[in-house]
């Protein structure tokens, strides 16, 4: 099952910023339609890192937009069905 419903956030700093820290859970990166990455942690400070450069695929990939789900507990489980399903290119490996 992909993200729930939810309306893309445009990925920027300022966008980013906005969010309260400490809220962990999943977070997919995308651009006109294709998936690039999906994550896993604390999604502020994920995609503050992201903004950051400290992936080299997504940085030439130039996400545009992004989507999260707050999950109660470890998230990786979560993670790993969205990347199966997902098949985001910047993901090497699931988990």
């Amino acid at each position: 099952m992909p993200f729930a419903q939810q309306d893309p956030r445009v990925f920027t700093r300022q966008n980013v910023e906005a969010l309260r820290p400490s809220q962990f859970g999943v977070y997919g990166l995308f651009s006109q339609g294709e998936w690039l990455y999906v994550g896993k942690g604390d999604i502020r400070q994920r995609l503050l890192d992201h903004l950051n450069g400290d992936n080299r695929c997504i940085v030439l990939h130039r996400p545009t937009h992004w989507v999260d789900e707050v999950i109660a507990g470890d998230p990786s489980r979560r993670e790993q069905q969205l990347i199966l399903e997902l098949q985001p290119i910047c993901n090497q490996r699931v988990g």
